[in-house]
């Protein structure tokens, strides 16, 4: 995903319009849809998001949400960079309730924006662990996804794998590939090795990898799979649940893809494999926020943890939520320990490694 998009106005006019065109009807629809609970006032039925993740199982998550409170869910859809600067442009007459994207240094930067405010809720407490929740209560996360090494199972076995850092190794030239600088999830990676190990090593790591390119850098995680079983290279740089997607694709093709493919997670002797993450935060001029805090309350449940996970092969931050066959099938590992704030610190200074070692 690249968050530098430039935004186009008449389009996100055109989704807020269509988006939140159902915020006044809202009124009458509930009148059948009354929880268990007593019913509130008809005009507060209702919670507006703002959200960077174009999935549809997101979009099934909030239809149950709907089903079972009887509260209706708008959605307007955009970048993160552009949602956030329509968030500060808006300010208190904004209709937006929460803002969902993903990435730690996102996040970070929505809250250094001052667009979010504390979430309190004993519920979210228990079901997100402290480590995967704004220090502040600014943010909740509601999945994860690992950057792992994939390789080619037919050219590569596991025991030649051990850490990012070792893809440097002259035995791999030639062979590495990923997707470009422009990749928030490869930013979001330097960045973390900037915090962990220091910029000049972090330099290094960035340089080593792009003398071991097996092709200049093209196209998104799942482009980096075609390319390992096409012969092009044989290990990358991508997130778990891009193989999820490609094993469970519909199209043969993809499906064979994902399947001649297998999952490293590298770094487990040192400081672990880098995670990134989903996360949803309230936005600072909600109109809605007791709504706000029961969606968030949803979303992280274990029924919603489980169904996302089952879909779109996230790992659940709801400890209790069962995890899809894939992932358990590649077993537990270590992550990266870091404040997800610290993405957003180096980020600059990840596009900067990236643009002085030629990893265009």
């Amino acid at each position: 995903m690249n968050i530098t998009k430039l935004f186009k106005p008449f389009l996100a006019s055109a989704l807020l319009t269509v988006g939140l065109a159902g915020c006044g009807a809202a009124d009458n629809s509930s009148e059948g849809e009354k929880s268990a609970e007593e019913p509130k006032k008809a005009e507060n039925q209702v919670v507006n998001v703002y959200t960077a993740r174009h999935y549809e199982a997101d979009e099934e998550v909030y239809k149950k949400f709907t089903e079972e409170t009887g509260i209706k869910v708008n959605v307007v859809k955009g970048e993160a960079e552009e949602l956030i600067e329509r968030l500060k442009r808006e300010g208190e007459s904004t209709q937006a309730d929460l803002f969902i994207t993903v990435d730690g240094g996102v996040l970070a930067n929505a809250k250094n924006n001052d667009i979010l405010q504390p979430v309190k809720s004993d519920i979210i407490d228990k079901n997100v662990p402290a480590n995967l929740r704004d220090a502040d209560d600014n943010w909740i996360g509601m999945s994860t996804r690992a950057r792992v090494i994939v390789y080619s199972k037919d050219r590569v076995k596991p025991e030649d794998l051990s850490t990012y850092e070792a893809l440097t190794d002259e035995k791999w030239k030639g062979k590495v590939l990923a997707r470009s600088s422009t990749s928030l999830y490869n930013q979001s990676l330097l960045a973390s090795f900037i915090e962990l190990n220091g910029e000049e090593k972090a330099e290094q790591w960035a340089q080593g990898i792009v003398n071991n390119f097996a092709r200049q850098p093209d196209g998104g995680d799942r482009d980096q799979a075609k390319a390992i079983a096409a012969g092009v290279g044989d290990v990358a740089i991508m997130n778990t649940y891009y193989v999820g997607l490609l094993v469970n694709s519909e199209d043969p093709e993809e499906k064979k893809v994902g399947e001649s493919i297998g999952v490293f997670f590298p770094n487990q002797e040192t400081n672990g494999t880098h995670v990134n993450i989903s996360g949803i935060g309230l936005t600072k001029h909600s109109k809605n926020p007791e709504n706000a805090t029961k969606l968030i309350e949803y979303m992280t449940g274990v029924e919603a943890q489980e169904y996302l996970s089952a879909h779109n092969f996230e790992f659940p931050v709801n400890q209790e939520a069962k995890k899809p066959e894939l992932l358990q099938s590649w077993g537990d590992f270590k992550m990266q320990e870091l404040n997800f704030d610290t993405l957003g610190e180096h980020n600059h200074k990840a596009i900067e490694i990236f643009n002085k070692t030629g990893w265009k």
